[in-house]
């Protein structure tokens, strides 16, 4: 199954950070932020990870969840969480059976190397499960903002 916009999301169950496997249909009833980034701890990702962090009650308010996705392990996301104070759970999809199944598992190029890794994404999923929004290639600034904007015309 892949991730199509007006179609029921594709369900799964992680590592959470909170010490729980998540699964996505757990969240039936409540708007879901489902965001995919390449790594911990690096300044694309950080920065993203915070502007959330610091939207998190306006996104609670509109009765939605963040759900943030990475290939790192749960003990790196514990770190990650801790150093900047992030109030949601961060999900360990190590083997990217999750990324693959949103297709943002991607050739990656880096300073004249190929690799695989995520490609940075934002999927919306509304409260009966169904993927409504997505961006693909995001781009950190002001993308945050740009998601709780489209809850807030659209899902509230």
């Amino acid at each position: 199954m892949t991730a199509v916009v007006g179609e029921l999301a594709p369900d799964f169950s992680l590592a959470g950070s909170n010490g729980e496997i998540v699964k996505l249909s757990n969240y039936l009833g409540k708007n879901v932020v489902l965001y995919f980034y390449p790594k911990d701890m690096t300044p694309g990702c950080t920065t993203e990870a915070c502007d959330f962090r610091d939207q998190y009650e306006s996104f609670s308010g509109l009765n939605a969840v963040i759900l943030g996705v990475s290939p790192d392990p749960l003990n790196r996301h514990e770190k990650f969480i801790e150093k900047y104070d992030l109030p949601f759970v961060l999900l360990a999809d190590e083997d990217h059976q999750v990324a693959e199944a949103y297709d943002v598992w991607k050739l990656k190029k880096n300073f004249g190397k190929e690799y695989m890794g995520i490609e940075r994404a934002t999927f919306i999923i509304d409260k009966e499960g169904r993927l409504v929004k997505e961006w693909r290639k995001v781009k950190v600034k002001g993308h945050v903002e740009e998601a709780l904007q489209f809850i807030e015309d659209s899902l509230s």
